[in-house]
């Protein structure tokens, strides 16, 4: 199993040098993100709303040591809020963000993060966008769903993710699939214990299908986080089943993968969002997406060996 090997590789600093300075490494990069500045990734913004397509857009950037890049990253959200502004495409265009970035594992983190994201939250509805907040391991979740929590008291349209790998999710589901809630679903990314998670890739895909049924049966709003075709087609099943029309849930796929089935899922008159990273951080979420499908892998060692 490679994805275990590579997740850890990805809080390694030794092979974060390595892998920054392979002579291939841009190229594949440039697949899973989108520019280093928002300058760059305005046009693809406009690209993807041309073609009929959402975007979430998400400031690469997860490994905060010091209060002062926790303001930073949050004044790099507050710029991003301010270009989105001038695009004027509301929720075509919103925001995902990851509360390691805003110092959530600082001292006094959970209240550094949420003081960080409010004015985040704040300055997308005053353009009529939402965002996001992303899932990461599972130390994390009591501290970032206790944040979703007190955000949407004033911005109920505030998002989350679940992860369909972690034992506790169907009953976070349960919890989450009320009316208002913006519920993102997706397998996981994040290297876990046994003691928490599902290790087997069958029982991850069983337990997803348990999870979406409980979130296309509920009175909140599912976002489906796949590029699985099974589960794609499971998905529009689930939401036909539970009388749901195509605009009362949507898919949301990664930048760079499966560019064909964004437009062909958007063709159908499925709401499809493609979730855009950008920035200079960009280590471990590439990463993540090398772990997520061993393809990425292979694709990435043919450009080190052909550039090398």
């Amino acid at each position: 199993m490679l994805g275990p090997v590579i997740l850890a590789a990805s809080r390694s600093d030794k092979m974060r040098r390595f892998i920054s300075a392979a002579p291939g490494t841009k190229q594949v990069v440039d697949r899973f993100i989108a520019g280093e500045t928002v300058d760059q990734v305005v046009p693809i913004i406009e690209d993807a709303a041309d073609k009929g397509l959402e975007v979430t857009l998400d400031v690469v950037g997860e490994d905060i040591t010091t209060p002062e890049q926790a303001a930073e990253a949050r004044d790099a959200y507050l710029e991003l809020v301010e270009r989105l502004k001038g695009l004027g495409l509301g929720t075509k265009a919103e925001m995902s963000v990851k509360l390691s970035m805003f110092g959530q594992a600082l001292d006094g983190g959970h209240e550094l993060a949420l003081a960080n994201v409010r004015p985040v939250v704040e300055a997308a509805a005053a353009i009529g966008t939402t965002v996001t907040l992303d899932a990461e391991d599972h130390t994390t979740l009591d501290s970032m769903f206790a944040i979703h929590e007190e955000l949407r008291k004033d911005f109920p349209q505030t998002g989350c993710v679940i992860q369909a790998y972690l034992f506790r999710t169907e009953e976070d589901a349960r919890r989450l699939a009320a009316v208002g809630s913006r519920v993102r679903i997706v397998k996981g990314a994040y290297k876990e214990p046994a003691s928490v998670a599902y290790q087997d890739k069958a029982e991850i895909d069983k337990a997803y299908v348990r999870i979406l049924r409980i979130l296309m049966e509920g009175e909140g709003y599912p976002m489906i986080g796949s590029h699985d075709p099974r589960l794609i087609a499971i998905a529009q099943e689930l939401g036909r089943k539970a009388g749901r029309k195509l605009d009362e849930y949507e898919f949301q796929m990664l930048y760079g993968i499966r560019s064909d089935e964004h437009l062909r899922l958007a063709a159908e008159g499925h709401r499809m969002r493609v979730y855009t990273a950008y920035g200079t951080d960009w280590y471990g979420y590439f990463m993540r997406r090398l772990a997520e499908k061993p393809a990425n892998l292979l694709f990435f060692g043919r450009s080190i060996l052909t550039k090398g």
